[in-house]
């Protein structure tokens, strides 16, 4: 399961790279038009994203020990989303061998 996890994320975060180095070759992200700024769908995606950033940020809070460590990931999940969090879970589970069970990367270490 461990080996599964490291690859599905590594996936994820090459593709954010990529779709976001992709992305801004084209527009500047505070250039975006008007019309999807201001559209319903992409206000309601943009609630859905970033609770679901602090959805993940609450599990982050619970695993890292530290105020300065829960601050700096809190910023850098709702800063960069998607690439942080995937770089968080690479982090937790290369720091475990990867036949250990899932809750050694779940819990907080002792």
């Amino acid at each position: 399961m461990i080996w599964f996890l490291r690859i599905a994320c590594s996936l994820v975060l090459l593709a954010m790279l990529g779709v976001t180095t992709w992305a801004s070759t084209f527009v500047a992200l505070w250039e975006m038009p008007r019309e999807v700024a201001t559209h319903p769908w992409f206000i309601a995606t943009l609630f859905d994203t970033y609770f679901a950033f602090l959805t993940f940020w609450a599990w982050v809070a619970y695993k890292e020990t530290t105020a300065l460590a829960r601050t700096g990931w809190l910023l850098a999940i709702l800063l960069l989303g998607n690439i942080a969090m995937a770089i968080y879970l690479l982090r937790e589970l290369f720091r475990v061998p990867a036949d250990a069970r899932l809750e050694t990367v779940l819990l907080r270490r002792k």
